[in-house]
């Protein structure tokens, strides 16, 4: 496919999207006659398609298939990118769903930097498009430019874990290009949906409203065009199967706890969650997971918060009975040491886009009395928008937490520090 270049564009000086990214990079390429060069140790790839192996050995056994026709590198309109200084898969590998995420959480686990002019220890660069290129065993760095030829074009409805949305705007380089991997819808209305992305400041998973936080009607949904083991369901990463009860519990972290999560949100289990499902194992997946057991009526070994084969087949298959209630009333004690109501914690679904209620008011004007409602414009309202997401974040990062934990999605930690 042909590759836009962009002559006349002049972005300003600290535009920081991709596009304008590679331009700089490009323009200084040009400058240095020693070219560019890779800094640090030799990179050396654990991937080798003739050896059948895959990444880190955790995704199993993998094939390459042929590359497909047209692909090439990507212009900025003065100068190519720099090549990634190693040796990539000779075809992009045929990988099955629970594949594409194992290798996704691979960059999670080692909170790869973002960067669009470095390459991470497995040949791939370190920004968005790099990320997907990784996860997809792609046998070269993609851009957003080219991406969608390695996918075929689906439908909101039909997407499924290790889909990609991608949006490449080529009318508008400075608008910011972008691409996330989806890792499952966490709500029965498919308005969010568990996210993995390249951005600054490094590779993240979280709960992410569909499509995206900006630009949302421009991302597409494409499917990776060398998916195997196409059979698997929608709500999973792989084979509908029981992992096996060594794939839960404290310190275990794979696509198995990201796919119990999300299907345990799917069931009522929202509120448990602060950022969404993930595949690092947490207190939430355990009392979520025991919380699922007790709707169905089963106590003792039964309701242990550890997921068994029966556990698995109900969530699986849509068994049994949703979780109700999971909203709990707190209570805080006056300086009389009479217990006092707080207002308890709605649920995560009131945080979703565009959702309206009173919970939602009563989070904005708790935030200005904490001195955090700078981003509002007019003040907080009954519905939820990016300027209260922006100030939850500000009171998350308040104390003195990162990462997944300051998300801006109010759980249930952020409300009992807010009101109390």
């Amino acid at each position: 496919m042909s590759v836009p270049v962009f002559e006349d564009v002049e972005p300003p000086p600290d535009c920081c999207c991709e596009q304008c990214a590679r331009r700089r990079l490009a323009a200084s390429v040009a400058r240095d006659s020693g070219g560019h060069t890779a800094t640090g140790a030799t990179r050396v790839v654990v991937l080798a398609a003739a050896a059948g192996t895959a990444l880190g050995g955790a995704a199993g056994a993998v094939a390459a298939v042929p590359q497909p026709a047209g692909s090439t590198g990507f212009t900025t309109g003065r100068a190519a990118l720099p090549a990634a200084p190693t040796t990539l898969p000779a075809a992009p590998l045929r990988l099955t769903r629970a594949q594409i995420l194992e290798r996704a959480e691979t960059w999670v686990a080692a909170e790869v930097p973002y960067s669009m002019t470095s390459y991470w220890k497995d040949g791939y660069r370190q920004d968005c498009s790099g990320f997907v290129s990784m996860a997809w065993g792609l046998n070269t760095n993609a851009w957003t430019g080219d991406l969608d030829g390695y996918g075929v074009r689906i439908t909101r409805d039909e997407l499924e874990p290790g889909d990609i949305l991608l949006f490449h705007d080529t009318a508008d380089p400075q608008n910011g290009s972008h691409t996330v991997i989806f890792g499952g819808w966490v709500d029965s209305d498919h308005t969010q949906y568990t996210g993995y992305e390249q951005t600054l400041p490094g590779t993240r998973v979280q709960t992410t409203p569909y499509a995206y936080w900006s630009n949302s009607s421009k991302y597409v949904p494409y499917r990776y065009k060398y998916l195997a083991g196409s059979g698997s369901s929608a709500s999973s990463g792989g084979s509908d199967a029981f992992p096996g009860a060594g794939a839960f519990g404290s310190g275990t972290s794979n696509a198995s706890v990201t796919r119990l999560g999300t299907m345990l949100i799917g069931r009522g289990a929202a509120s448990y969650y602060k950022v969404g499902a993930g595949p690092k194992w947490t207190q939430a997946d355990g009392n979520a997971t025991a919380a699922f057991q007790r709707a169905q009526g089963w106590s003792g070994s039964d309701a242990d918060g550890i997921p068994g084969p029966t556990t698995w087949r109900y969530l699986v298959y849509h068994l049994g009975h949703d979780i109700s209630g999971a909203a709990r009333t707190t209570t805080r004690t006056t300086t009389g040491g009479t217990p006092a109501a707080v207002v308890p914690y709605p649920g995560a679904d009131a945080f979703r886009p565009g959702r309206t209620s009173d919970a939602v008011l009563a989070l904005g004007r708790r935030l200005v009395a904490k001195g955090f409602g700078t981003h509002y414009r007019t003040g907080p309202s009954r519905t939820w928008g990016e300027a209260d997401r922006r100030n939850v974040e500000a009171f998350q990062r308040a104390q003195g937490w990162s990462g997944r934990k300051a998300d801006g999605h109010p759980g249930p930690e952020t409300w009992r520090r807010l009101f109390s």
